[in-house]
C-alpha cells in the first residue's frame, strides 16, 4: 500500500493537515489513515454506494457483487491514470492505450457523457465507471449516517484493542 510510505512522508514535509484520500471504506482504514498521522480520510467509492447517492440502484447493487480485483488503472496515455471497474469496455479502452491508438481516437469512447448516462441508468455496458479498490470492501448499500456511524464505532473498537494490547 503506497499511503503506508506517502502518508507519513507528506505529513513530514509539510506544515498543514493532510487528508488520505484513497484506500478507506470502513474503520479499519480510517484508524491506519490516522495512524498513518493523516489527520482525515476522503471517501469517494464507499459513498458512492450510499442511499443518498445519485447513482442509479442497479449500479450501486452492481458494486456490492464486486471484489477489490475488479478494478483496473486506465489513461496512461494521458497522464491522468484513473482506476475504474473492469469490463470488457474498459479492457477495449486499455488495449487501445496499449496499442498506442492516438488520443483523439479514444477520447470519444471516454467522454463525461457516456459515464453520466451509466450513473443515471445504470447500464455500463459503454462506459467507464470510476471505482476504488474498496469496492471490495462494500456488501451493502447503507445511509451515509449508517456508513459514517459504522466506521466510527468499528475504529473505537479497533483503538479500545489496541490500547489494551499497549497496557499488556
Amino acid at each position: 500500500m503506497a499511503a503506508s510510505a506517502l502518508i507519513p512522508a507528506c505529513v513530514d514535509a509539510v506544515k498543514i493537515p493532510v487528508i488520505q484520500a484513497g484506500g478507506v471504506a470502513d474503520g479499519r482504514g480510517f484508524v491506519a489513515a490516522l495512524s498513518l498521522g493523516a489527520e482525515g480520510v476522503m471517501m469517494g467509492t464507499r459513498f458512492t454506494a450510499s442511499k443518498e447517492c445519485a447513482f442509479h440502484p442497479r449500479l450501486k447493487e452492481w458494486f456490492t457483487q464486486l471484489t477489490e480485483k475488479d478494478t483496473m488503472l486506465v489513461h496512461r496515455a494521458i497522464n491522468n491514470l484513473e482506476r475504474v471497474v473492469r469490463t470488457p469496455f474498459t479492457e477495449k479502452i486499455l488495449e487501445l492505450e496499449e496499442k498506442g491508438t492516438p488520443t483523439e481516437q479514444i477520447l470519444p469512447l471516454i467522454a463525461g457523457e457516456r459515464v453520466r448516462s451509466a450513473y443515471e441508468t445504470g447500464e455500463t455496458a459503454n462506459a467507464m465507471v470510476t471505482a476504488g479498490q474498496t469496492v471490495g470492501l462494500i456488501h451493502e448499500i447503507l445511509s451515509v449516517k449508517e456508513i459514517i456511524d459504522g466506521i466510527i464505532s468499528q475504529a473505537g473498537k479497533i483503538i479500545e484493542k489496541l490500547n489494551k494490547i499497549e497496557k499488556s
